[in-house]
């Protein structure tokens, strides 16, 4: 992936590479949105399988993406007692919206700071 803005604007990018750099996710954590959205909710150990992975990547892979708002767990109860997580991803058209949201957020964030850039530099 490319390190600094001029690069990003020469090189050929994704939708992934810009969701990766926007929400700081990794490669792991793409495919396993991926799967999410392919088959549904599931567990972590069968997103593992599905992934070709242990339980505790593909564990870490749904932190990440918990962490970043595109999935959340829902509990399951067993009829004979207990429970266990099911792991949903969120809709693409709000992800959609929250990557252009932080974005946007970026965008009046450099902004501002180029409003300050002279200023700062005499200092």
């Amino acid at each position: 992936m490319a390190s600094s803005i001029p690069e990003m604007l020469r090189a050929e990018c994704k939708c992934e590479d810009m969701a990766k750099c926007v929400l700081g996710l990794k490669e792991l954590d793409i495919n396993t949105y991926k799967t999410l959205l392919e088959h549904g909710a599931m567990t972590a150990e069968r997103l593992g399988e599905l992934l070709g992975r242990e339980r505790s990547t593909a564990y870490r892979s749904l932190q990440n993406l918990i962490a970043a708002g595109l999935v959340y767990r829902e509990t399951k109860s067993i009829s004979i007692g207990g429970y266990y997580y099911e792991y949903v991803a969120i809709e693409p058209t709000v992800v959609k919206e929250m990557i252009r949201k932080t974005i946007d957020q970026w965008y009046q964030k450099m902004n501002d700071l180029i409003e300050n850039f002279d200023k700062e530099l005499i200092v």
